[in-house]
């Protein structure tokens, strides 16, 4: 019992280590920062400027601009951990890293949370900064409330949900760009075949069961109660973007190779 807390604390060393040096990492390559922080600001930029100039006589960008919140935020939240974590784990792969993270105590699912926790911290930043722009530059009302807090929960676990995605991606690709092309072939489909920016009303029927049970579909409606419509639950939606991450963490650590 006494070698409990010994244990926990040799964990979260190594799960610090790990993390400084993926957020050292992440912080050199200057692609990656730009579309992390700079390719959200620059969608902001040109999406909510359209959304202020449409009329309300409908169409894709007829709705308030508050409405697209989650489009913006789930952009970042969906993208960065695909690329970036299926890109980590096939680079991992190709330079043989995995055999020698074999022979250290670090467990394929403490590499994993390691490089989640960094990922949940950028995206964090860059969902703060997007939200920012949003009521800079369209004006959109945000109410101000206790809920306003859940959104924390919301990016975090979805952007667990999306690493666990990525280290399968990583696994089942045979290289580094073929694990970023293989994340923005399932990116693009999720992002517009749900409610991101798109009402379920304006979809064909046959696609709706697909619309329904996108992930990201949960987490834009969850967004979307908390920044834009209070009469909406979000609550609900929390916890299916929560099992969802568990689910998905879980199947992406045992997916990350113990060798090469």
């Amino acid at each position: 019992m006494s070698d409990g807390p010994g244990r926990v604390g040799r964990r979260a060393r190594r799960v610090r280590a790990e993390s400084l040096a993926a957020w050292r990492s992440f912080f050199r390559r200057r692609t990656a920062v730009f579309f992390t922080f700079l390719f959200p600001a620059l969608l902001v930029l040109i999406f909510g400027a359209l959304i202020q100039t449409q009329t309300a006589d409908g169409g894709l960008f007829a709705e308030p601009a508050g409405f697209y919140i989650p489009g913006y935020v789930v952009t970042v939240v969906l993208f960065t951990p695909l690329s970036r974590i299926g890109s980590e784990v096939a680079r991992h792969r190709e330079d043989n890293r995995f055999e020698k993270l074999a022979t250290t105590p670090l467990s394929r699912a403490e590499w994993l949370f390691s490089h989640t926790v960094v990922n949940v911290l950028i995206i964090g930043a860059a969902s703060l900064l997007i939200l920012v722009l949003v009521v800079g530059l369209t004006g959109a009302p945000i109410p101000l409330s206790a809920a306003l807090l859940g959104l924390i929960p919301f990016v975090a676990f979805a952007s667990a949900l999306f690493c666990g995605v990525g280290a399968v991606l990583g696994r089942i690709t045979d290289s580094r760009d073929g694990a970023i092309a293989a994340s923005n072939g399932i990116a693009f489909p999720l992002l517009f075949l749900s409610e991101a920016f798109v009402n379920a009303e304006m979809f064909p029927a046959w696609i709706l069961p697909i619309v329904e049970h996108s992930p990201v579909t949960y987490f834009s409606r969850g967004v979307r109660a908390i920044t834009f419509d209070p009469t909406m639950s979000w609550k609900p939606e929390l916890a299916v973007v929560i099992g969802l991450a568990v689910v998905a963490f879980a199947i992406g650590a045992s997916a990350i190779p113990r060798t090469d």
